[in-house]
């Protein structure tokens, strides 16, 4: 039942928010800030419902650790689908997350994820994941965070993989703070049992904030391998 209504409540939600994305489209020309935070709230509802149905109820830390006044690369780990759905109900400002090009050819989704900032990025093509990264970075220097999984695609055995070259550019070229995120328990609601959808403890940390200019040197000039290091303990420490 969780499967099911979580399927229909998702086809439901796309169609019927259709009539809503043209007048946010009509909005926007006059606030383009408010229409995107409205589009936020409706995109962050329709998650919780999806949460809803799913059973889930993540235990979630350091929410505290998340600037108020400026744009952040949250920089997670990857487990699959429900990192998103459960994440993306408690960002409080404008966040685009960075996902691979094949969520373009889902019917309706992309016209959401368009509005809400998030970047295709072709894991195949360098070139054009340069310009998704240059486009992430443009994004940030108009006050949207976003979120990233340096993975590049998501863990089987729930390891921490390496990240991705260029991943952390985002931060080294705009100058703001760093948010690892850990996630553990993801992978359990549904991969694990694809296609079923099961109620599984999860749990999300948000952790201390990572400033570059504030790191050592030789820190700063590895800063890929600095955030994985801090992520890696943090994930350690998750999992007890």
């Amino acid at each position: 039942m969780r499967t099911i209504c979580s399927v229909l409540f998702l086809i439901i939600y796309l169609v019927l928010s259709l009539p809503v994305q043209g007048i946010l489209w009509i909005y926007q020309k006059k606030n383009r800030e408010k229409a995107d935070y409205i589009s936020l709230r409706i995109v962050q509802w329709g998650f919780r419902v999806i949460q809803f149905f799913s059973g889930v109820k993540p235990e979630i830390k350091g929410l505290e650790n998340i600037p108020e006044d400026e744009p952040v690369l949250f920089v997670g780990n990857h487990l699959g689908f429900f990192d998103v759905i459960l994440t993306y109900p408690l960002m409080k400002r404008r966040t685009g997350y960075i996902a691979k090009k094949e969520f373009e050819k889902v019917p309706l989704l992309p016209i959401w994820m368009k509005r809400l900032y998030c970047i295709f990025l072709d894991r195949s093509n360098p070139k054009e994941g340069l310009k998704g990264i240059l486009e992430a970075i443009s994004y940030v220097k108009e006050g949207v965070s976003i979120f990233i999984f340096p993975e590049g695609t998501r863990s089987r055995d729930g390891k921490l993989g390496e990240f991705k070259a260029g991943a952390l550019k985002i931060s080294q070229k705009t100058k703001c703070p760093i948010i690892p995120v850990a996630i553990t328990g993801t992978d359990d609601v549904f991969e694990n049992h694809f296609p079923w959808i099961k109620k599984r403890p999860v749990q999300i940390t948000f952790c201390e904030a990572i400033y570059p200019d504030a790191l050592e040197p030789e820190d700063k000039k590895h800063l890929s391998d600095y955030t994985h290091r801090k992520l890696e303990e943090y994930l350690r420490e998750q999992r007890g």
